[in-house]
């Protein structure tokens, strides 16, 4: 999946958020945009999206997660903390 990318601490992964959802979800991936597709509840309002995306990828994860790109877009880059490609795919993999 070209949407991760191994790093020597972790991983970087590609995604494309969607607002104001019922709830947060994983929905799938996008070949096209080479990214993980992730609906969440909040608006893109005052950082509040951001802090959805981090909480909930922190939660399913269990690592460390920090946006590095993407703040003010729906197209975002994450990294992820202490975590390899393999491990990721692993988690993702019932959501995709």
């Amino acid at each position: 999946m070209k949407a991760i990318t191994p790093t020597k601490d972790g991983v970087l992964l590609n995604i494309e958020v969607s607002p104001n959802s019922d709830k947060f979800r994983i929905t799938g991936y996008n070949q096209w945009r080479e990214s993980v597709e992730v609906k969440i509840k909040a608006l893109p309002q005052k950082g509040k999206a951001n802090k959805e995306i981090i909480t909930e990828f922190s939660k399913i994860t269990k690592t460390i997660v920090e946006i590095i790109s993407g703040h003010k877009s729906h197209h975002k880059t994450l990294k992820i903390y202490g975590i390899s490609q393999d491990d990721l795919m692993k988690i993702l993999n019932p959501y995709l």
